[in-house]
């Protein structure tokens, strides 16, 4: 049977193991990157900013579509002015509202 300590050991031995084989394929990643990065004629702003090289982009230059615009409100809260645009989770003032037997289409806009 095998004891604690034993087993202790195999564990240290894995975990050294492993750390070992990620650090090899890691830099091995990094290598073909860099390969790539060579072959490609790309540089670290091209690779890092998020934006897409000019070489890639649309018509004209154009860049990728940004964040989505701002959604206008559609419910308001009469007394405290808060607002919901009726995306994602409702706002508690609503949910209080709601539950104190309101409609939703009281707080419309």
């Amino acid at each position: 049977m095998t004891t604690l300590a034993e087993l202790l050991a195999q564990k240290a031995e894995l975990e050294r193991r492993i750390a070992e084989q990620s650090r090899a394929e890691r830099e091995q990643a990094i290598a073909q990157v860099r390969q790539l990065m060579a072959q490609h004629g790309l540089t670290l702003a091209d690779v890092g900013s998020g934006a897409r090289p000019q070489s890639l982009r649309g018509p004209r230059g154009a860049a990728a579509a940004g964040p989505a615009a701002k959604v206008a409100p559609k419910y308001r809260h009469p007394e405290t002015g808060q607002t919901w645009s009726g995306r994602g989770l409702q706002p508690n003032w609503l949910k209080a509202a709601l539950a104190s037997g309101r409609s939703l289409s009281d707080f419309a806009v």
